[in-house]
């Protein structure tokens, strides 16, 4: 069994509208800056305050994606916000360098914490660069860049991975060379931590672990370094992932870990930090035709995710659709598009019903309905960048 139908729900009728989807991204927008405070940010939810006090201020949970994407969203024309975006990133710096998030488990985290993209400094130093453009924020920025070049996670989260991505980014928008520099230097770095069989071993969170996915593991290593060259690691992966792949019937997944089996603490993901949609989304330029295909299958069969997980991108339903965009993307097949659409349409019901239930949002990137809204956006388009990922968009 590469799924548990168990876990999901069956997708809507509701057919695609645009005006409909529109209205559905300004609805988050609108209850986003109604739950904004200028002096505390947005409230938590019960999940993502794990190990952490409000606000919470990250780019993963906190309140710097959540500017992001508001940011991005009024750059498409899509919402209208009359917060001012670069004061409430700057204040969501300044309370992060004074309380981080996840200080509960401080000691388990890598020793350069502060230069994790998703969930430290970095992150922050990046939406508030983007916008209001300083040179002190560049200049820190990119100590926090050349001081995670050995950081033990070898991960996208909390790695170099991470800061390679956010270098390459700093460098398309500033054209300095200093960031092509360190960027380099964190890939050589890199690549020499590679094990023999082609993957990388994690230490983090007190323990050793070997990942497939997109935010800790393989595929998401590959992804940074595929942003400035090292393309024979394109086919090296699709080879690796072609081995650790679990076929049936036409459909594909992977398990979280190398050579694991798909079963893992009583779950079978099929969620974008792990299992086929974040294959299929983050190693869509290189992976076997075939297999992606059949890893977006397996999605479009699973369908939406249930209550437990709910619409997010990081594990829900919308993280889900990006694999089937990634689909369209590669094939031109207007199918996939239809189904991503699909998608957006039950995910974008899925945070309104969620808001109705507890009175407001969960505000968050990679599990809110900011992130929901994106991957809505990303329907419109269509466009199947994934969001941070595939760059600032």
């Amino acid at each position: 069994m590469l799924y548990r139908p168990e876990a999901f729900e069956p997708l809507t009728d509701e057919p695609w509208d645009a005006e409909r989807v529109r209205s559905g991204i300004r609805a988050v927008a609108a209850d986003v800056e109604e739950r904004f405070d200028p002096d505390e940010l947005w409230p938590g939810s019960e999940w993502d305050l794990w190990e952490s006090w409000e606000p919470l201020k990250d780019l993963y949970v906190g309140a710097g994606g959540v500017v992001l994407a508001l940011d991005v969203l009024r750059r498409r024309g899509l919402a209208e916000t009359t917060i001012d975006l670069a004061a409430a990133a700057r204040l969501t710096l300044e309370l992060w360098r004074i309380e981080p998030d996840l200080e509960g488990i401080a000691a388990d985290l890598p020793t350069r914490r502060a230069s994790s993209l998703l969930c430290g400094e970095a992150g922050l130093l990046l939406v508030a660069w983007r916008l209001d453009p300083d040179r002190e924020l560049a200049d820190t920025l990119f100590e926090r860049v050349r001081e995670n070049v050995d950081n033990e996670a070898d991960e996208l989260m909390w790695g170099s991975p991470g800061t390679m991505l956010a270098a390459r980014q700093m460098g398309a928008w500033t054209g300095e060379e200093r960031w092509e520099e360190a960027w380099r230097e964190s890939a050589e770095a890199l690549l020499t931590r590679r094990d023999a069989d082609g993957v990388w071993t994690q230490r983090l969170f007190g323990g050793t672990h070997r990942q497939l996915g997109p935010v800790h593991g393989l595929v998401g290593n590959v992804h940074a370094l595929l942003q400035g060259g090292y393309e024979q690691l394109g086919p090296e992966t699709a080879a690796i992932l072609a081995r650790e792949a679990v076929v049936e019937d036409g459909l594909a997944s992977w398990p979280a870990l190398v050579g694991d089996e798909l079963e893992r603490d009583d779950q079978i993901r099929v969620q974008w930090c792990h299992g086929a949609p974040g294959i299929v989304c983050t190693a869509a330029p290189y992976l076997d035709e075939e297999l992606l295909l059949a890893g977006a299958e397996l999605t479009w069969v699973a369908g939406a995710h249930g209550e437990e997980k709910g619409a997010s991108l990081c594990h829900g339903t919308a993280g889900n659709g990006f694999a089937l965009l990634k689909a369209f993307d590669r094939t031109g097949d207007e199918r996939w598009l239809e189904r991503a659409r699909r998608f957006a349409v039950h995910a974008l019901a899925q945070a309104e019903k969620t808001r109705e239930q507890a009175g407001r949002g969960r505000y968050s990137l990679f599990t809110g309905d900011v992130g929901v809204a994106l991957f809505a956006a990303a329907c419109l388009a269509p466009d199947p960048r994934f969001p941070v990922l595939d760059g600032w968009h």
